[in-house]
């Protein structure tokens, strides 16, 4: 539907770009002015634009003259001129979209342009890479430009204090990354201060590399967490087991949807090896759903292809960059399973204290815009789940790349071994070769092959990433040859060399190509950076996993038909067709699971906004006495109402009901004995306890001081808050995994999911307010000195990812 609608009203990109010409013929009209200006006079058109922003102009109004400033300070500080071509990505990028620029195309310089726009308004900017190298690296590069300006740059990077993050919040442009913008985030609605919070309100960010923070990164959540309780040993007994078990016979894989089932024979069998007589009885749950986590991680999770064992610890390997990610773990069990089958200490799993996934985390920003390569085959997923635009911003120079249809051998052996040949002709003649690879085990082989034939080379991989930024800028160069995983250096430009251009440039080889084009994109787009020579093309086989599991048995005929050899390619242009329609399919079905994640997550982000939004109230707020006294009528009024219904006759009221309920607060016999309510009528006695309770709040707050009494509503309710969250959390996550068996009812479980959601969250609210009320009631002396020292959530607490793979039931 999206891409008719498109072909029906034409390329709104196009359009969109060719009306910004007016805007940057005024830019370039008014250049000249701006060269004459000195250094102190082009400084000063910061105050003078902020001055005229406070009167009522808008940042639109001003663009073109804060652009024509930018362009002509970076001239001045870091010799470089903004083109054509880079002011419309600016454009694009202030509008709040997403500019897709080539390699090469300075994406870090187009930047510069919406950033400092919009710093002007004092609100704040935050500029969003991958990974800290970056964020320090561009803080470093464009920070002279903004510092030259007057704006102050700050960075957020991992182990920085509370002083340091504050500093860098409060600046006008604050560089990070992902990951600390969304951990930071989540530990403002943790601590017991207003002032302990270090972000200002979420109000314009830049992400660059957008399509792997907003699509890569959308299954992971940022989690914070503290220990867990849960015994680690089962995991250890089914690690033992599930090598024991027969593929096929006792359980059941599907590739394509990355799913594994145990049959009827493996529960039986596992049952046997546990001793217990029914895996799906109600006190197995844990072991069933623990055999699932073992299963998947003995049969589907590969060593040194989906993760790594550094240090005795279980790292996992993004399978988009193929970087090594510290801090993450996979979640329902599976990490500790693959722990136990690797034969490490299993970790115990931890209990949640906040989380939130990065789609509700940058959709928070007032104003989002990002800035890629690869956006294009994604558009459909940035436009649903973020309402951004994609523009496909025109090169400086155009492409001279020549991309080479794929060549498909027989055999994973045949294909590396024609990978190899050609690497030795095109290193022979100095021509340099960026060879991509899939995994750190591929990349080892290949490394072997290259070495047995005499070509020196670089290995460029998860397990050897230090020097990642120097290798692949040398890429480039005479006679260099770099074997890269999938990280491919991104955000670091590779300059050919002297003589290269005139040998072909950069040639890039694929080894294999990934399930989603736009990572296939992201290879090839290292070559061919602004009108450079270079060229690309795929090496694949039929036993590659993306052919094996996506039509490769057609190809296969095709090849006996004509009676080729294994070590004989086939080149057509109608397989390269059908292996990017089966690239499209798993693009569509991992759209839908991030989809299907998302929507429950929406349901879980609606909550946290509200129970944020009410932590900040009771942080904020002086006084919460008006809020205590309204709980405090609430409890007396909902007691009356089940203990002496008025609908029901008074000899049919429930008094010591009443008076049991109300004395876990602040009746007592001496007080308001059953018998004595009796004396009353229903008003009057509500009226009564209403009094009553009042008053003995009153008492108490004589006892111990206005402004302790104050204190103490506060840390008491953010204690009892914070402490009914983490468990609705744990809730939550087990309504979520239980809720796919709904579809067996006839049941929408989406739809369960929410109403069951909404009812919890109404009994927390409720939990909230009456173990606040009875804490204060029930205030003992030794609480009401440790007050004097909040409560710190965060201690002990981690910030890690949990990588969500597939889910096991989508409806």
């Amino acid at each position: 539907m999206f891409g008719f609608v498109q072909r029906l009203l034409g390329n709104n990109s196009a359009r969109e770009i060719k009306k910004m010409r007016t805007i940057i013929d005024h830019i370039n009209s008014i250049e000249s002015d701006y060269i004459k200006l000195s250094d102190t006079n082009l400084v000063a058109k910061t105050d003078e634009f902020k001055r005229r922003l406070a009167k009522g102009e808008t940042l639109d109004d001003i663009l073109p003259e804060a652009f024509a400033v930018v362009r002509e300070a970076s001239k001045r500080v870091l010799g470089m001129r903004h083109f054509d071509v880079q002011i419309i990505g600016g454009i694009t990028l202030h509008r709040g979209n997403i500019a897709e620029m080539r390699t090469g195309e300075g994406k870090t310089l187009v930047g510069t342009l919406p950033v400092y726009l919009n710093a002007l308004t004092g609100k704040g900017v935050h500029v969003v890479t991958v990974n800290d190298y970056l964020a320090t690296r561009d803080s470093e590069w464009m920070g002279k430009l903004y510092k030259f300006l007057g704006l102050s740059v700050g960075l957020i990077v991992a182990n920085l204090d509370y002083n340091q993050r504050k500093m860098a919040y409060s600046c006008d442009i604050t560089y990070g990354t992902n990951n600390e913008f969304g951990f930071d985030y989540l530990r403002d609605n943790m601590v017991s201060e207003v002032a302990h919070m270090v972000q200002r309100p979420l109000n314009y960010a830049i992400v660059d590399e957008v399509d792997s923070i907003l699509i890569d990164e959308a299954r992971t959540p940022l989690i914070i967490s503290g220990p867990g309780e849960r015994s680690t040993d089962n995991y250890y007994k089914l690690a033992k087991i599930v090598p024991h078990l027969n593929a096929e016979e006792d359980y059941v894989i599907d590739e394509k949807q990355k799913t594994i089932a145990p049959t009827d024979s493996g529960i039986a069998k596992v049952e046997k090896m546990l001793g217990v007589e029914n895996l799906y009885d109600a006190e197995n749950i844990e072991l069933n759903h623990l055999l699932g986590a073992s299963l998947r991680a003995h049969t589907m999770m590969h060593r040194d292809t989906d993760y790594v064992v550094k240090d005795g610890e279980v790292v996992i390997v993004d399978e988009f960059t193929g970087r090594l990610m510290f801090g993450r773990r996979y979640s329902d069990g599976l990490h500790q399973a693959i722990e136990a089958k690797e034969g490490l200490k299993v970790e115990r799993e931890s209990q949640t204290l906040a989380s939130i996934t990065f789609q509700n985390y940058f959709r928070m920003y007032e104003k989002l815009a990002g800035m890629t390569g690869t956006a294009k085959t994604e558009e459909k997923e940035f436009n649903d789940i973020y309402g951004l635009e994609v523009y496909e911003i025109p090169p400086n120079k155009p492409l001279a790349r020549v991309d080479m249809p794929d060549l498909i051998f027989k055999t994973k052996a045949a294909k590396y071994r024609a990978v190899v040949r050609d690497a030795v002709e095109r290193h022979k003649k100095g021509q340099p070769l960026l060879i991509g690879t899939t995994s750190i085990t591929q990349s080892e082989e290949l490394s072997d092959m290259l070495k047995r034939s005499g070509v020196p080379h670089s290995v460029l991989n998860a397990k050897h990433h230090e020097q990642e930024a120097e290798i692949v800028a040398q890429a480039g160069q005479m006679g260099m040859v770099t074997i890269a995983t999938n990280m491919a250096g991104r955000g670091t430009d590779i300059q050919l060399g002297e003589g290269v251009p005139e040998i072909g440039g950069l040639a890039i080889l694929g080894t294999e190509r990934h399930e989603s084009r736009r990572i296939d994109n992201q290879l090839r787009g290292r070559a061919g950076r602004q009108g450079d020579p270079g060229s690309s093309q795929f090496f694949l086989s039929l036993e590659d996993d993306l052919m094996r599991i996506f039509g490769a048995d057609n190809i296969s005929g095709i090849m006996d038909k004509l009676g080729m050899e294994e070590d004989e390619p086939i080149e057509h242009s109608l397989i390269t067709r059908s292996i990017e329609k089966a690239q499209k399919k798993v693009e569509d079905h991992n759209y839908n699971i991030r989809k299907y994640i998302l929507e429950y997550d929406d349901v879980m982000n609606q909550q946290r906004e509200v129970l944020y939004e009410q932590r900040r109230r009771i942080l904020g707020n002086e006084s919460l006495r008006e809020t205590i006294e309204t709980m405090i009528d609430k409890i007396v009024v909902e007691s009356m109402d089940t203990y002496a219904d008025e609908k029901l006759y008074p000899e049919e009221w429930d008094y010591e009901g009443l008076y049991t309920h109300l004395s876990q607060y602040f009746l007592t016999k001496e007080i308001l004995s059953p018998e004595d309510m009796e004396e009353y009528s229903r008003q009057d006695l509500e009226e009564k306890l209403l009094d009553l309770a009042h008053s003995e709040y009153k008492e108490r707050e004589n006892l111990l001081g206005d402004v302790l009494m104050t204190q103490l509503e506060k840390a008491i309710m953010l204690r009892v808050v914070d402490r009914k969250w983490m468990e609705h959390l744990d809730n939550m996550d087990m309504l979520r995994e239980g809720i796919g068996l709904r579809a067996y009812g006839q049941k929408n479980p989406l739809v369960e999911y929410k109403f069951e959601a909404y009812e919890m969250f109404q009994n927390m609210i409720e939990s909230i307010q009456e173990e606040t009320i009875m804490a204060l009631y029930r205030i003992r002396a030794e609480f009401v000195e440790s007050v004097e020292e909040p409560v710190d959530h965060l201690e002990g607490a981690q910030t890690h990812h949990d990588d969500v793979l597939e889910p096991q039931n989508i409806d």
